[in-house]
């Protein structure tokens, strides 16, 4: 079953724009026209939301700012894991000077197709078969650098390779850690539960609003403030693409590339 967040994440960013736009406007509508048809078949009725509407209005933006600081920590921890992972690619090939040049010769070519296929990893984009590929042969690519490093602990090299053999554990590991990043996104249940509040509030927001009264440019700007927050949380969901990537920090990995002759 393919569940809310998979469905946004394959969507052009300007469409979820525009639907954000549009359904809540829409409910922002409906509420002033559910207002102004009770004042007709009613016109002695008071009708006030008071406190009430404030309420309701004050849970929407906190219900906004928690998914906002949710989405903006996976974020910040999927950049960081890109960081790390570069440090330790850094590292483990800056270490192979440490080895007699026929060991080094023969380590370098194998780091530096590990490293091709972990770059492959974030150009998959969000292409489950391209991803899964660039997995495997990351293993692949792993496991030809490990069989080659681990007897190299029996004799003279035995210090050095202790060194590089936690190095290697340590990129095994974040190779998962930035998997499980990758998927991780702010709940579907959350994210429904914010859309419903936001509907209902632009719905309170425009039920609200006495007849004659409506102001456009305010109903324009409540409407367009909260799409604009619901269109940043989605793009934090999906940092492979769109205006909010991961670029920036893919580069270092990148750049490790410059350690090879």
């Amino acid at each position: 079953m393919i569940s809310l967040n998979e469905t946004l994440l394959h969507l052009p960013a300007l469409l979820i724009a525009a639907f954000f736009f549009a359904i809540i406007f829409i409910a922002n509508w409906l509420g002033y026209k559910k207002h102004k048809r009770t004042t007709v078949l009613d016109p002695d009725k008071e009708i006030s939301l008071g406190t009430g509407e404030a309420s309701l209005l004050g849970l929407m933006g906190l219900l906004l700012a928690f998914s906002f600081s949710m989405a903006a920590t996976k974020f910040e921890t999927r950049r960081q894991t890109i960081v790390d992972e570069a440090n330790l690619l850094n590292t483990s090939v800056l270490r192979c000077d440490l080895y007699a040049d026929s060991i080094k010769m023969s380590l370098l070519p194998l780091y530096k197709n590990y490293l091709e296929s972990r770059i492959n990893y974030y150009n998959a984009g969000d292409n489950p078969a391209k991803i899964k590929d660039a997995l495997d042969d990351a293993d692949k690519q792993f496991k030809s650098i490990w069989n080659y490093v681990v007897p190299l602990m029996k004799g003279d090299n035995y210090f050095k390779t202790e060194q590089m053999v936690q190095l290697l554990i340590s990129l095994k590991n974040m190779v998962k850690a930035r998997e499980a990043g990758r998927v991780a996104a702010v709940p579907t249940f959350i994210i429904i539960v914010l859309l419903t509040s936001v509907l209902i509030a632009a719905f309170l927001a425009g039920f609200g609003t006495k007849p004659g009264n409506r102001s456009k440019l305010f109903s324009v700007a409540f409407v367009l403030m909260t799409t604009i927050v619901l269109y940043v949380i989605m793009e934090l969901n999906r940092p492979r693409q769109g205006l909010i990537n991961l670029n920036s920090a893919e580069q270092n990995i990148v750049d490790v590339r410059q350690l090879f002759p």
